[in-house]
């Protein structure tokens, strides 16, 4: 099993920066994508932004130029730095990694969500 632990959320005013952090553990396995999504209050969870392959990111369109995925493999850890933060990017922020564990079975995991609030 392939456990997710995201960090990094807060409160922010219009314009303001966060970066948000999430790091995969348990026994050995390979990641292949990482991503993050978010579920605005009364609103479909929505994918943000993905990194895979040799590092190949894509980007929902209302957050490209302000949002950058990376990732860092030799720490299982993906990043989310959002700038020019904007009051529709408020939501709770969720990370999801995918792979396949030591017997090659193939895994998606999601982490616990991390509470992203824009306000003035």
């Amino acid at each position: 099993q392939v456990r997710l632990v995201e960090s990094g959320g807060g409160l922010v005013q219009p314009g303001g920066s966060l970066n948000l952090s999430c790091k995969a553990s348990g026994r050995s396995f390979t990641i292949n994508g990482m991503g993050w999504y978010r579920q605005a209050p009364g609103k479909q969870r929505e994918w943000v932004a993905g990194i895979r392959g040799s590092d190949s990111t894509n980007y929902l369109d209302s957050v490209k130029g302000r949002f950058t995925i990376s990732r860092d493999l030799a720490k299982n850890t993906v990043y989310l730095q959002m700038n020019n933060l904007k009051l529709e990017d408020t939501a709770v922020y969720f990370c999801n990694v995918d792979g396949t564990t030591a017997s090659r079975t193939p895994f998606a995991s999601w982490g616990q969500g991390t509470q992203v609030t824009v306000s003035s």
